[in-house]
């Protein structure tokens, strides 16, 4: 009788730990998110991560500048990256890098400029995506200070106000930069030549997942790892951004 309640115990037992995990997300970030049809680099990433050990990825969507203070108020289970917040000091589990952003500068080529280092931004007006300046003091502290910076969480904003010589400088993802340069000249937008412009070494640690169970921090991880080693993470980014495996 002990080894048939043991048996039950066993085959029972990976369900138990099978949970819906809500996740933040900042509001529509293609190509990494899309709302309303829940998919996106990001969301496949992460949700076939977490269904290596049976999770299921229930993303919850904010303006991306509230997602580290909804996850402070456990209004959800974890979220897509801290935004500069240290979230350990409160006992949070992070998770490995699901995808990692290449934040650059980004100024119209006609503009001819140079920016090499942080005094190369002095007088410059900035947009930026939301929680940029809390990312980026060394570059951003003086800009900001001098009310010269604007976070926008709507990124075709920033294409269409660096387009027509709004601003001077924009602060995005490449991919996110270019994804909506797309979209823009699709509703009928010139988008005119750009120059990007490399400030900063590509940081995993900058963007990674936030959880509040360490089980399910770890599981992440080992389903993460799954799909690298199979060849799937790679299959995910290219199915949009259409780029081949090299």
């Amino acid at each position: 009788m002990k080894a048939f309640v043991y048996f039950v115990c066993f085959i029972v037992s990976p369900a138990l730990y099978a949970e819906e995990v809500k996740m933040a997300f900042g509001e529509a970030i293609p190509p990494f998110s899309f709302p309303e049809s829940d998919s996106g680099i990001e969301i496949e990433v992460i949700g076939e991560a977490l269904a290596f050990h049976n999770h299921t990825l229930h993303p919850k969507y904010f303006p991306l500048a509230r997602t580290p203070y909804v996850f402070k108020q456990r209004y959800v289970d974890a979220t897509m990256t801290d935004l500069g917040h240290d979230m350990s000091l409160i006992g949070a589990f992070y998770g490995n890098s699901a995808v990692v952003y290449d934040n650059v500068f980004i100024s119209l080529k006609s503009r001819n400029l140079k920016l090499e280092s942080p005094s190369d931004l002095k007088g410059l007006s900035i947009i930026s995506f939301q929680g940029a300046s809390k990312r980026y003091p060394k570059w951003l502290k003086a800009p900001y200070e001098a009310k010269l910076v604007t976070e926008q969480n709507k990124q075709l904003t920033q294409v269409l106000m660096l387009n027509a010589g709004k601003v001077d400088v924009a602060l995005s993802d490449r991919n996110i930069f270019q994804y909506y340069s797309s979209q823009a000249e699709i509703l009928g937008t010139t988008i005119k030549d750009v120059t990007f412009h490399p400030f900063t070494d590509v940081n995993p640690n900058n963007y990674r997942p936030v959880f509040w169970d360490k089980k399910i921090r770890d599981d992440f991880n080992e389903g993460l790892e799954h799909l690298k080693k199979t060849g799937r993470y790679q299959a995910i980014f290219d199915k949009y951004l259409n780029t081949e495996k090299e």
